[in-house]
């Protein structure tokens, strides 16, 4: 039941997508927006020993904007916080087989939206120890 443009991977993130959900009183927290299309992104991560020990998200959009976040939170999982500062919008494309060219810039805040929920953890943990 593939789209046209979308991969198989596209297609199973969308359909079964993992990790969704709400971390209570996360160590870090991201949301992104595009308002053009409307996707808006939420990622929440919890850290033990600097690795992201548990990720989940909350998306509103498209299929595409599921899948990424989808697939990010696969890529982030069990990684230090430095790895997933690593982790581009062209790498989770990449992950899943590629994105039609309309979807790579609207669709894929997942990384992003990662990335901000490091940095709150980030600013978090340097405000406790200071």
């Amino acid at each position: 039941m593939s789209q046209p443009g979308y991969s198989e991977k596209v297609m199973d993130h969308f359909m079964n997508p993992r990790n969704v959900g709400v971390i209570e009183d996360p160590d870090g927290y991201g949301k992104v927006g595009n308002p053009t299309c409307g996707d808006v992104m939420e990622m929440f991560i919890r850290v033990k020993d600097d690795r992201i020990e548990d990720i989940k998200f909350r998306t509103f959009g498209c299929g595409a904007a599921i899948a990424t976040s989808s697939m990010t939170t696969e890529m982030a999982l069990g990684k230090t916080v430095e790895e997933g500062m690593k982790i581009t919008r062209q790498d989770v494309a990449g992950e899943l087989g590629g994105l039609p060219p309309n979807k790579m810039h609207c669709s894929n805040l997942a990384a992003d939206a990662l990335h901000m929920a490091i940095e709150d953890y980030r600013n978090k943990a340097a405000g406790q120890k200071g």
